[in-house]
């Protein structure tokens, strides 16, 4: 069985769609319309912020798992007054869940926007089967709601591959500055004189593998944060320093120079934050302060 698993090629195609240079016209026109979106506040509770993690995958439980239950109930008789319910719930519970994953979508980067309209295609496909099930059931035919909600199931499977595919290999919604603390150590380690840090003026540090923003303001305070934004790793060193926070250039999202936390979004995570000393040679030190 595994060597015949190995033999399908699942992982080349899905890969490929990474590579679809002919979406781009068409994300484009999208990204524009998803962010002009009057959403206001709104817009950071269906990214996630409030929760840790993009809110999305928390909402498509609810039509994945409306239509898997239809499916089931479809199987027996008796039940098709329960199997309609449940395909008008995952109908209805569709709508939030696809604006939170077009919300997340219209801020990451061109390989995971190709394969991310993909996926939102085929789960557009799922909703419309389901919508003509629920119609059917609706007016007694029966066998053709069934036929169209087994077919929606199928599209709908589909897509829940290509937003593993989105999760797993390409990396979206995960908290990109994880690993910062397992690579950087618990001890004190040196960042070079305070002297090479100008006040005012954000500077990027290596300290092994983890690249580190350092700020040093003008009272004389050091602020150390990991400069690898948490949403998709872009360069905090680069970014505005207003407002006691710095913001990434490269999705907007706003952290606190302070405690690293993030106040605004597509960030869902915060920033981690090192503790800094100077040692009687003028020497900087940092170390990964406390989780959280």
């Amino acid at each position: 069985m595994p060597d015949a698993l190995a033999r399908v090629p699942l992982a080349g195609p899905l890969d490929r769609l990474a590579r679809l240079e002919t979406l781009d016209g068409v994300n484009a026109s999208l990204r524009r319309g998803i962010r002009r979106l009057p959403l206001g506040a709104y817009r950071d509770v269906l990214r996630g912020r409030w929760l840790g993690h993009p809110l999305h995958p928390v909402l498509v439980q609810v039509p994945i798992g409306s239509w898997t239950s239809a499916a089931v109930l479809d199987l027996f008789p008796g039940a098709r007054r329960d199997s309609a319910a449940l395909v008008a719930l995952g109908v209805l519970a569709a709508g939030p869940a696809a604006l939170a994953g077009w919300v997340d979508w219209a801020e990451q980067h061109p390989e995971q926007q190709r394969t991310g309209l993909v996926h939102a295609l085929a789960n557009t496909v799922a909703v419309g089967l389901y919508a003509g099930s629920l119609a059917a059931r609706l007016r007694g035919r029966g066998v053709r709601g069934r036929a169209l909600g087994f077919a929606g199931l199928t599209a709908a499977s589909a897509g829940g591959v290509l937003g593993g595919h989105l999760a797993y290999r390409q990396a979206v919604g995960g908290n990109k500055a994880e690993p910062v603390r397992h690579l950087a150590g618990a001890d004190w380690r040196e960042l070079g004189p305070l002297a090479d840090f100008p006040a005012g003026e954000p500077v990027r540090v290596q300290l092994g593998a983890v690249p580190l923003f350092v700020l040093r303001e003008g009272d004389g305070e050091v602020r150390v944060l990991a400069e690898q934004c948490s949403h998709q790793a872009g360069p905090l060193a680069d970014g505005e320093i207003a407002d006691g926070c710095v913001t990434c250039p490269w999705h907007g999202s706003v952290f606190r120079l302070a405690d690293g936390w993030n106040i605004a979004g597509p960030a869902t995570a915060p920033q981690p934050v090192f503790e800094t000393r100077v040692r009687d040679d003028g020497v900087l030190e940092a170390r990964p302060g406390p989780p959280g």
